[in-house]
C-alpha cells in the first residue's frame, strides 16, 4: 500500500527518513558461585538490570493460536501480483487469536518509552526546501470527500495530518480513550517490528498469514467460503456504499470494529479479513510468486514496487475496513496489499506470531 508514502511526500515534498530502534534484553545473570560471588552490584548495575526487566514481555503464548503446519495453495489469479496459484509448505506455529490492540501497545510504550515513526521529529536535512512550519510529525488520515470523486486519485481522500499517530488515529483531537479493545492503527512496519521483539515474537510470513486465514478450507473467493454475505451475514469489516464518499456501515462499523466482532474461522481466528490491514516480514516484490520458495518461504531478499521503483516495502495481508469492491477488494483470500517500510495510516495495524 502506498497511500502514506505519497500522501507524506505530497505534503512535505520528501522522503520520510528510515528510523529503527532495538530493544535491549538483559543478560543471563551467571549462576555458579564463583560467579555469583563477582557479579557487579553497583547501583548503576542494578539500576540497568531494572530497566531491562521493565521492559521484557512475559513472552506467553496466551492469546494465541497454535496452528499445525501444512501444505495450501497460496496465491490468487485474480491480481497480477498475486499469480500463479503455487503449492506451499509451512510449518507449525503459534499466531495472534486477534490484531494487536490499542491496549496492548500501550503496555509495550508504557514498558519501553517508544515512540513511534509517526511521532518523532522530522529532520530538516531529510526535506531540502521544505518550510519549518511544514516539518511537523503526523501521519495519513482517511479524509472522506463531500461527494462523488474520481477514482483515479487517492490523495482526495487522504491527508497527511500533524498530530496524526496511534494515540490519536485522525489527529491531534481524536482519542483512543474507550477504544482500548480496538486494533492499533497509525503503526509502520518498524513500529509492528519494535513491538513483535519487545513481546518474544515477530510478525508473520505471508505464507503463515495467509495459511492461518484459509484454515485447511478449500481455494475459495473469499477466506470464509464462496459468497460474501453467508445465509444474508457480513463476515468481515470493510466498506458498503459509495466509495469514498458514503459509507452506509451496513456491517455496523464505518471504521475499525473492536477486535473479535465477526466470526472466528475454524482455527479460533478474528479478523483476518478486513477491519485492518496486517504488516507481515516479507518484503514485498510484484514478481515474487513467480519465483517464491515452496518450503516456509520468507519473502525475497529485496524490495521491488514498478509503481514507486527504489522504495522499500513489506506485505499488508487482509484488506481494511476500507475495502471497497468499487475500488479495493483486496480482503478477498489470496490477494496482497504493499507499504513502504515507515509508513502509516489510519486503517493499518499488525497482530504477531511465535516459534514457542
Amino acid at each position: 500500500m502506498k497511500i502514506y508514502y505519497l500522501v507524506t511526500v505530497t505534503f512535505l515534498l520528501g522522503f520520510h527518513p528510515s528510523f529503527s530502534q532495538e530493544i535491549k534484553k538483559a543478560e543471563t545473570v551467571p549462576t555458579t558461585c564463583e560467579a555469583m560471588c563477582k557479579a557487579n552490584t553497583s547501583k548503576k548495575a542494578l539500576l540497568l538490570q531494572s530497566i531491562a526487566n521493565k521492559a521484557k514481555s512475559t513472552n506467553s503464548t496466551d492469546g494465541m493460536v497454535w496452528v499445525e503446519g501444512g501444505e495450501f495453495n497460496m496465491g490468487s489469479n485474480d491480481y497480477p501480483d498475486s499469480k500463479p496459484i503455487h503449492k506451499v509448505t509451512v510449518k507449525g506455529y503459534w499466531i495472534d487469536e486477534h490484531e494487536v490492540t490499542n491496549a496492548q501497545f500501550s503496555a509495550f510504550v508504557k514498558a519501553t518509552n517508544y515512540i513511534t515513526i509517526a511521532e518523532r521529529p522530522l529532520d530538516p536535512k531529510d526535506y531540502p526546501g521544505v518550510p519549518l512550519e511544514n516539518l511537523v510529525p503526523g501521519s495519513a488520515v482517511f479524509s472522506p470527500p463531500a461527494g462523488k470523486v474520481s477514482l483515479q486519485n487517492m490523495q482526495q481522500w487522504w491527508q497527511y495530518v500533524p498530530g496524526a499517530s496511534w494515540q490519536h488515529p485522525s489527529g491531534p483531537e481524536s482519542t483512543i480513550v474507550g477504544l482500548e479493545n480496538n486494533p492499533v492503527v497509525q503503526i509502520s512496519y518498524l513500529d509492528a517490528k519494535a513491538y513483535a521483539e519487545w513481546a518474544g515474537k515477530r510478525l508473520p510470513t505471508e505464507a503463515e498469514w495467509e495459511f492461518a486465514a484459509r484454515a485447511g478450507r478449500p481455494h475459495t473467493k473469499y477466506y470464509w467460503g464462496t459468497e460474501l454475505k453467508p445465509n444474508g451475514k457480513w463476515m468481515a469489516n470493510i466498506f458498503q456504499g459509495s466509495f469514498p464518499n458514503n459509507n452506509t456501515a451496513e456491517d455496523g462499523f464505518a471504521a475499525a470494529a473492536p477486535v473479535k466482532s465477526f466470526p472466528k474461522n475454524p482455527l479460533g481466528i478474528y479478523d483476518l479479513e478486513g477491519n485492518v490491514w496486517e504488516w507481515c516480514s516479507d518484503l514485498y516484490r510484484d514478481d515474487y510468486y513467480k519465483m517464491t520458495a515452496s518450503d516456509n518461504p520468507t519473502g525475497p531478499s529485496t524490495s521491488h514496487d514498478p509503481e514507486e521503483p527504489g522504495v522499500e516495502k513489506h506485505v499488508q495481508k487482509g484488506g481494511s475496513y476500507l475495502c471497497s469492491d468499487q475500488y479495493c477488494i483486496r480482503y478477498v483470500a489470496g490477494s496482497r496489499g504493499k507499504g513502504e517500510t515507515t509508513s502509516a495510516c489510519n486503517h493499518l495495524g499488525f497482530r504477531c506470531v511465535s516459534d514457542k
